[in-house]
């Protein structure tokens, strides 16, 4: 199972650290990710893998969305599935 995880926010040094460790912390596997600066706006997406995580994906979900207001971003994690449907044409 894999997740999409979206990261928007002000530019600063150390914003993937942060994010990488989260999801090392609840055992997401990283597969791939691009990032870009547009201007002073960080934008990242990642595809994680989430069969292994140690947790339920409600808790990754909220751990992020926690980690965003704490460091001033907006972090979003989506089931790919959720993403593939919303995204169909």
């Amino acid at each position: 199972m894999r997740a999409v995880l979206t990261v928007i926010g002000k530019d600063r040094v150390g914003i993937m650290a942060k994010v990488s460790n989260q999801c090392a912390d609840c055992n997401a596997n990283i597969i791939e990710v691009t990032q870009t600066v547009l201007q002073e706006l960080f934008c990242m997406i990642m595809m994680i893998d989430i069969s292994n995580v140690n947790c339920e994906l409600s808790e990754l979900v909220s751990k992020m969305d926690e980690l965003g207001k704490e460091s001033g971003l907006s972090i979003h994690v989506m089931h790919e599935d959720i993403f593939n449907s919303m995204h169909r044409i």
